[in-house]
């Protein structure tokens, strides 16, 4: 990492676990690949050691250098992929000493295990998801297709209150109740709008909780059997799920596996009958009112999966729940899971692992093809490992870092009084640094599978978090679109919508076209074709180039063929968060491995640059963000 206190001659060391510098990224048991890793022609290397750590016993292997020119040196060695996961690091002998690199960059210390490359051995990731881009819809708020299913008054009454439909974009009433304000958004609504969506060109949906519920968000599920007849039934999820297959789209669904909502039937016979197998589904320290519940809210009692009967139901019986939507006719094509963090962790009971790999047993049993990702707002490093989820929400890897760098840092949590909050924004090492930790705990494969979010249901409105900044929205939209994982739009966002002052980050969707931020618009669109027709931003390698103070910059890089820099091009990302411009200065880009001659277009502009010198003449660069391409792309 070229933003540490070290030898300088240090940032000129690459690799990552892409195609770029491993034969096979997804090798299969036994197999024995190729790693390569690329060294400055100027570093005072005189040999490298490929360190694996076979069945706990360190093994050091000296490495072939196969190629050197003018900017950089390749070294080779063949590693044996004799483990579920396979561990591996360097080790540099230099003129100036023994230096280790690891996927947290170049050290003279003895790294951590953790902080290691990492292969997986017979993993399989959906063939879909490298082309994927999703766009999370919250169902309430969306469109209102069927007015006849709205919700009514006289159908419950909640702490006094009913509740009651407004017609759409109309602000509630100062006395009702946020959980029971609705809109009457639904299936049909989302399916009637599917042309819309993918003249975006999505093809993939988020959807927030669709299953049986009083609220309008659904996370105090009262059925996990049947959707919700307000969103039109079981039969509207199905003609939704009809449509989208003939548009070669897929969809997932969001779970709440954690807790359910104190009206469903689990819950009411567990608080009557202590001697009933739903007992065992909670925990009570005075029946019926006194029990476990989610961070208080005792609207949400919590899930014990101590009970086999529990897991059964829920995800490993033939018919469990986990398995029911992913089979036909409703064929989801994966999960979300609600506060996946807090799965199966309760006190003393701290089995969320076990939960989490008997859930995943569940769906890719049923389907291996099906996307599992769960959310989690914190470090999830330790259940991305291949063996639990597939990817969690990037809120912690990609976007709090992000908007942190952007806008300053917030901090809050349950229980705390207000939000610790600092104006002054990130300086660009500490996202820089951020970024390469949450990269360097996983393995390659899993960080391509990250659902790479900027705001959703929970979150303000990014449009609003840089202060509705054109320039700071789109930068933020880029990075999101070219970053290691899978990108998600949240609905809305595309024509510039922002905080509603009664509804928050779950305004209704505005449909009046004049409304719109064209503009905004095709800038997405642009942007989500770009990251469905080029592979380098699908699987390409990922390097950190220049952190300056307002700016900074990476590459994704495809895949190397000997001395040739590549063979499937690069993009260089340079995002620039000041409202003074960046002044023409060059960019060094030949510890990226990038020759001289190497030209470069930007994707929007058309400008071009060529790198001389070892570095890329850049003009004037605003505040903002730049695609920059090689013709091979």
């Amino acid at each position: 990492m070229i933003f540490s206190p070290l030898p300088t001659w240090l940032n000129s060391i690459h690799h990552n676990s892409s195609a770029a510098y491993v034969s096979n990224p997804d090798p299969q048991l036994n197999d024995t690949v190729t790693v390569q890793i690329r060294v400055g022609a100027a570093a005072p290397v005189r040999q490298v050691y490929l360190r694996t750590f076979p069945d706990g016993e360190q093994a050091l292997t000296l490495m072939e250098k196969i190629s050197e020119n003018e900017l950089f040196s390749l070294w080779q060695s063949p590693l044996l992929i004799n483990q579920p996961n396979v561990h591996y690091r360097f080790i540099l002998a230099a003129d100036d000493g023994v230096w280790s690199y690891t996927a947290a960059g170049a050290t003279a210390t003895m790294p951590l295990d953790r902080t290691d490359f990492q292969i997986l051995a017979n993993y399989h990731s959906p063939d879909w998801l490298e082309t994927a881009v999703f766009y999370q819809i919250f169902p309430d708020r969306f469109h209102n297709a069927n007015p006849r299913t709205d919700p009514q008054p006289d159908e419950f009454e909640f702490r006094g209150k009913r509740p009651r439909t407004f017609p759409w974009g109309q602000p509630p009433d100062k006395d009702t109740l946020f959980p029971i304000t609705f809109y009457g958004g639904d299936l049909p609504g989302i399916t009637q709008k599917l042309d819309y969506i993918q003249d975006l060109g999505i093809n993939a949906l988020y959807l927030n909780p669709v299953f049986t519920a009083p609220s309008n968000h659904k996370y105090d599920v009262a059925d996990y059997e049947n959707v919700d007849a307000h969103f039109g039934g079981n039969k509207a999820l199905i003609t939704l799920r009809q449509e989208l297959s003939q548009r070669h789209m897929r969809y997932i669904l969001d779970i709440v596996p954690n807790h359910c909502g104190c009206w469903h039937p689990w819950f009411q016979t567990a608080q009557q009958d202590p001697d009933a197998p739903e007992a065992a589904f909670f925990t009570f320290h005075k029946r019926p009112h006194e029990y476990d519940c989610w961070l208080g809210v005792w609207m949400l009692p919590k899930l014990n999966y101590r009970s086999p009967e529990l897991r059964q139901r829920m995800y490993a019986a033939a018919d469990a729940i986990f398995k029911k939507w992913l089979r036909p006719p409703y064929s989801a094509d994966g999960w979300r899971v609600d506060v996946a963090n807090m799965l199966g962790r309760q006190g003393d009971i701290q089995i969320g692992t076990e939960v989490v790999e008997g859930i995943r047993d569940a769906v890719k049993s049923t389907n291996p093809e099906a996307y599992l990702i769960g959310e989690n707002f914190f470090d999830a490093t330790t259940s991305l490992q291949g063996n639990e989820w597939d990817g969690i929400m990037n809120y912690s890897g990609l976007a709090m870092p992000l908007l942190a760098w952007l806008r300053g840092s917030k901090h809050s949590a349950v229980g705390l009084d207000g939000v610790i909050t600092s104006a002054t924004p990130w300086p660009t090492a500490a996202l820089a640094d951020t970024w390469q930790q949450y990269l360097a705990a996983v393995p390659w494969r899993i960080a391509l599978q990250q659902f790479n979010l900027l705001n959703s249901h929970d979150t303000p409105r990014l449009r609003t978090e840089v202060s509705e900044n054109d320039a700071l929205q789109r930068l933020a939209a880029i990075v999101q679109f070219t970053f290691p994982g899978i990108p998600c739009l949240y609905y809305g966002d595309e024509i510039g919508m922002v905080e509603d002052k009664h509804l928050s980050q779950r305004g209704c969707m505005i449909w009046d076209e004049a409304q719109w931020h064209h503009d905004l618009r095709d800038f997405y669109k642009e942007l989500i074709r770009l990251r469905r027709e080029t592979a380098v931003l699908q699987t390409g390698g990922f390097q950190i180039l220049a952190v300056e103070a307002d700016t900074i910059a990476y590459q994704r890089e495809g895949k190397n063929t000997g001395t040739a820099p590549n063979r499937n091009g690069r993009l260089l990302i340079i995002a620039h968060r000041s409202a003074t411009p960046r002044p023409a200065n060059p960019l060094p880009v030949a510890h990226g491995g990038i020759a001289d001659g190497t030209q470069f277009t930007e994707h929007f502009t058309g400008q071009s640059a060529t790198v001389k010198n070892g570095t890329l003449p850049l003009p004037v660069l605003p505040q903002g963000a730049t695609i920059w391409r090689t013709e091979n792309i």
